[in-house]
């Protein structure tokens, strides 16, 4: 499970059906103000008696995520070959080449009858082997379709000789705040276990992401639930359950889940393309407050204003201009930095759209042809990584870029800056010192912000002969400080 500040990333597995009187429709008032009106709506959205049967018929649809990877431990003894104790190297889940095994749970649902599969990044994220149960007892191997870190969503696939249950996408825009939702799954690896609850809220932020629009709900969401979806009472999945807020680990009311439309948007693309596609912009922009606003000769503190223009962005061709107020895009609203980005990224790649903006207290609209924005999946490939960053970095450490799935995952703070530890060989000079998820922020005294800084004071030239290198740590909020005998 991931922790988001003071959270914990969840999530939960299931799916549902028709059931009984709670799946009438919402009547429209005829008037405002009837309590008569109101009344009726409030009785036809009343929870059935029982969740049994909704539970029941859904169970087929649900599955539990188990995954295995080989890992580098960290802080667990190693002795030598030949010594007395070596024998206790396997005792430690040591295999002979220093390393070992490790395992985690999640939850997940079918989508197709064909045996799509979806869950959540990080539940299979580097997994080595990942396998499915039904619950009937039925395990199945998956093959991993496609990822997208931005939403931590997962599509699995599993090869089966019958059609296999499945459930279908709600309309998440039309769920509304104090409607019923239930969850089925896999909490601290009970299968099969169920909870319900309302929506709480829409719409929440809570800092994960760029894309973060979460239904929250006060569903029972616990640690191993993670990738499951949320229902409504008609059966259909409301959101993919992901992360909860909470001091202690455990559920305490404050559980949140990705939208289905985000989910059926993304997976669909994953499914079709091998990965999400988003629309590019190329600009960088700010909120604005009433003081700007008037500044601009407006009333409403709604709109962003472009702060850089990448120059080898899609914007960078059209007539924008850095301190432009923007208004709408393709016709849509503005309201704010992360409503833009949510608009670009829903935006059809290759449409040409219009943006309405304010440039020196005019109003003017601009026209430009939305690019595809390279997705988290991809960027770190075009880093100057070695041919085996772990085998052949002199610090024995694998370093990667940090992105919103790193900060999300390991709480790492937007202030905090350099590159992240993602893995550490089990026999090299920074083994029992760096961990996974580790921040280097200085390397021999030099500020990091980027693995070629990174490279670069690895290079021999850049220390005496001899030397250890002092290298300093962003770990959990704390800073600290290694030395390490690099081979350099």
């Amino acid at each position: 499970m991931r922790r988001v500040a003071m959270s914990a990333l969840a999530g939960l597995a299931g799916a549902a059906l028709l059931a009984g009187p709670a799946s009438a429709q919402r009547s429209q008032p005829a008037s405002q103000g009837s309590l008569s009106d109101t009344v009726s709506e409030i009785d036809q959205q009343r929870a059935p008696d029982s969740f049994s049967a909704l539970a029941r018929r859904l169970m087929p649809s649900v599955v539990n995520i188990t995954t295995s990877q080989t890992v580098a431990p960290e802080g667990m003894p190693e002795f030598p070959d030949g010594s007395p104790l070596e024998r206790f190297n396997e005792f430690f889940g040591r295999d002979p080449d220093g390393f070992r095994r490790e395992g985690s749970l999640g939850s997940g649902f079918v989508v197709s009858d064909d045996g799509v599969i979806i869950t959540n990044n990080h539940v299979i994220e580097n997994a080595d082997e990942i396998n499915v149960v039904f619950a009937s007892g039925r395990t199945l191997q998956a093959e991993l379709v496609g990822t997208d870190i931005e939403t931590d969503i997962a599509v699995l696939r599993v090869e089966s000789d019958t059609p296999l249950p499945f459930v279908e996408f709600a309309d998440s825009d039309a769920a509304e705040v104090g409607d019923w939702v239930m969850a089925i799954g896999n909490p601290f690896g009970f299968g099969g276990s169920v909870s319900a609850g309302i929506i709480s809220a829409r719409n929440r932020d809570i800092q994960s992401g760029r894309y973060d629009d979460f239904i929250q709900t006060d569903a029972a969401i616990n640690r191993g639930n993670s990738g499951g979806p949320l229902f409504n009472l008609n059966g259909e999945v409301i959101g993919v359950n992901t992360a909860i807020i909470s001091p202690t680990g455990g559920s305490v009311g404050l559980g949140f889940s990705i939208p289905a439309n985000l989910v059926k948007q993304v997976s669909g693309q994953i499914i079709e393309f091998g990965k999400p596609r988003r629309g590019w912009f190329g600009v960088n922009v700010q909120g604005i407050d009433e003081g700007l606003a008037g500044a601009y000769g407006l009333q409403d503190a709604n709109g962003v204003i472009v702060t850089s223009i990448d120059e080898d962005g899609p914007a960078a061709s059209a007539d924008f201009e850095v301190g432009d107020l923007l208004l709408t895009f393709d016709g849509e609203m503005i309201e704010n930095v992360r409503g833009l980005t949510r608009i670009v990224a829903d935006t059809r790649i290759g449409k040409r759209v219009r943006v309405d903006l304010i440039r020196d207290r005019k109003r003017r609209t601009v026209q430009f042809e939305v690019g595809e924005l390279a997705s988290n999946n991809e960027s770190e490939t075009r880093e100057p990584l070695p041919e085996n960053a772990l085998a052949q970095n002199p610090l024995g450490a694998e370093l990667k870029s940090i992105d919103d799935d790193a900060r999300r995952r390991y709480g790492i703070a937007r202030g905090v800056s350099g590159v992240l530890v993602n893995s550490v060989a089990a026999s090299g000079p920074s083994f029992g010192k760096l961990r996974k998820g580790d921040v280097i922020t200085e390397m021999g005294f030099e500020r990091v912000t980027s693995l070629q800084d990174a490279y670069n004071a690895l290079e021999p030239a850049n220390a005496p002969p001899g030397e250890p290198l002092l290298v300093r740590v962003s770990r959990s909020g704390q800073t600290m400080f290694f030395t390490i005998e690099t081979e350099r």
